[in-house]
């Protein structure tokens, strides 16, 4: 596959809610916006960078089975790729990315990798037994679950967010974790993890999110509490709150007008690329965090720190 990826250097005096000032950016894309949520990354320019080909596995997860929700693009589709270099067996519940879901599972594929990727909405518990099911009947068991398909939609007040809006990043971002956390629990064993995808938004507010900030500060609760209520099971829970990455749900969510200018509070004055963040993922899935539960790790580029 091949990516026009490149930076841009601009110049901005913007003052943000967490009380840094940004006066050099480099810009990751132009202005784009997209009429659908979650949003579809075959559509993006430039196409984000998922892969870091220097990134070589050492069978950290080999043997394992994974469940990446939203995996066929942005932060999952990041995730599974690296999860695939280590080793692990995939399973992909999509909404209806189809073509996505596809480019990832093919190149996964062409890693040596397996991957299953599976339509439907997490919103409906009867869809996460399904993906259990698929999972079990596949590959025989269940060692790590990522929670990380969500939506998010931009209103500037509170009082335009309506009842539909609200109900459904509940229930996607929600309801969907609440549901299919459940449903793997009882497969797991000693050993499994738990990954949440909480959000850099959750620590400083976002005002045009106010929804789906009240989802992912749920999220980071939900985390907490299940870690400790795990723990001397010795299944481990954590959560991770990205800052700007670019991905499907950037053009999805916010006015085009906003898309250059996205994570220009961050200390290192830039955005990033999915690949940045899938580290973390297979540190969180892997033995390497055996001693690490109930904690969210910042990868926001010094956008919110402490």
């Amino acid at each position: 596959m091949n990516y026009d990826y490149h930076y841009g250097n601009q110049y901005y005096n913007y003052y943000y809610p967490t009380g840094l000032k940004t006066t050099e950016y480099q810009i990751l894309a132009k202005e784009q916006s997209q009429n659908v949520q979650p949003g579809m990354e075959y559509l993006m320019k430039p196409r984000p960078i998922f892969d870091n080909v220097n990134y070589k596995g050492s069978g950290k997860l080999k043997g394992k089975v994974a469940i990446i929700t939203g995996g066929d693009s942005g932060l999952g589709r990041a995730a599974a790729v690296a999860f695939a270099k280590e080793g692990a067996k995939l399973v992909i519940p999509y909404y209806n990315e189809h073509r996505d879901a596809m480019e990832t599972k093919q190149y996964i594929e062409s890693l040596g990798g397996e991957c299953i990727v599976m339509a439907g909405d997490i919103a409906d518990k009867n869809f996460c037994k399904k993906i259990v099911e698929v999972a079990l009947n596949n590959f025989g068991h269940i060692d790590i679950l990522v929670n990380n398909a969500g939506v998010q939609f931009q209103q500037d007040e509170l009082g335009d967010i309506s009842d539909e809006q609200f109900d459904r990043t509940m229930k996607v971002n929600i309801y969907g974790m609440f549901y299919l956390t459940r449903e793997v629990l009882p497969h797991l064993k000693a050993g499994s993890s738990i990954i949440n995808l909480s959000s850099v938004t959750t620590f400083y507010g976002d005002p045009q999110l106010i929804d789906y900030v009240t989802t992912k500060g749920a999220i980071v609760g939900f985390t907490r509490a299940l870690a400790r209520n795990l723990a001397l099971k010795n299944i481990r829970v954590n959560a991770i709150a990205p800052g700007f990455f670019w991905t499907p749900l950037q053009p999805a969510c916010w006015v085009k007008e906003k898309i250059p200018s996205l994570g220009s509070n961050a200390a290192m004055a830039r955005g990033a690329m999915p690949y940045e963040l899938a580290p973390t993922f297979v540190f969180l899935a892997s033995d390497d965090s055996s001693y690490v539960t109930g904690q969210v790790i910042h990868n926001n580029g010094g956008e919110v720190m402490g």
